[in-house]
């Protein structure tokens, strides 16, 4: 006996066959994405106004984010003022990115821009094991003005820059940023896929509450984290 439901057992031919039959739905569902994107590549832009940021060190205005590339991704991180945890959702989303310098080759840059005041948010982003550079949007209303206002949710934005000035060409939130995100594509391939409740799955597969298996920001910490060698938990804040 098992303790969860399986799928049903076929022999190899049925099994290629079915196979079969999904593979042409996925490659169709590819074959949108490729036009998806070509939509994407064809979009208008807006201009930004010329907004001044807080950087590590210190204020810096936007067209300067890009450190001399034309092209920016922007992932807006949720803020609570006062939390020693901030969304576990936006914690365990950006601890992915680990080597984003290869958008280089491609005159590209990613970095996390937070509502949270520069040096709350840069104390997080130690705590928590972050490698990305982050800024501070605390003083500017650069995160309301792209979908991001404090208090309210993530968003990812894509910018480029033509010399000093700034245009916005594409902007997403909610589960429009699990195209970004490694860890679902993961997950999605296995045959309990998210065990989440919404999920369409077969009857007896294994379900909970959506996001309850997802990582707390506290465990992001333990795995992450200036201590995580130790094995002894997150640092203090500093």
């Amino acid at each position: 006996m098992t303790a969860h439901a399986l799928p049903p057992v076929v022999d190899a031919g049925t099994w290629q066959r079915q196979l079969d039959e999904l593979r042409a739905r996925e490659k169709a569902a590819t074959r949108e994405l490729d036009a998806i994107a070509a939509q994407r590549r064809r979009l208008p832009m807006v201009r930004m106004p010329d907004y001044t940021l807080r950087g590590e060190d210190g204020p810096v205005r936007l067209a300067d984010v890009f450190e001399g590339r034309r092209q920016l991704i922007v992932y807006n991180h949720m803020w609570f003022p006062g939390k020693e945890w901030q969304c576990p959702g936006c914690t365990g989303f950006t601890s992915q990115f680990t080597r984003p310098d290869f958008l280089d080759a491609y005159d590209a840059r990613f970095v996390v821009v937070t509502q949270g005041p520069i040096d709350e948010a840069l104390a997080y982003r130690r705590r928590v094991g972050n490698r990305m550079t982050w800024y501070s949007t605390a003083d500017s209303p650069f995160g309301a003005d792209v979908g991001a206002p404090p208090g309210a949710g993530f968003a990812v934005n894509v910018f480029l820059r033509d010399g000093d000035t700034v245009y916005r060409t594409w902007h997403t939130d909610g589960r429009g940023t699990e195209q970004l995100s490694h860890t679902f594509a993961l997950i999605d391939l296995l045959p309990y896929g998210r065990q989440e409740e919404w999920q369409d799955s077969p009857e007896g597969w294994p379900q909970s509450p959506a996001y309850s298996r997802w990582p707390s920001s506290k465990d992001i910490a333990r795995l992450y984290g200036p201590d995580a060698d130790q094995g002894i938990g997150p640092a203090e804040e500093v």
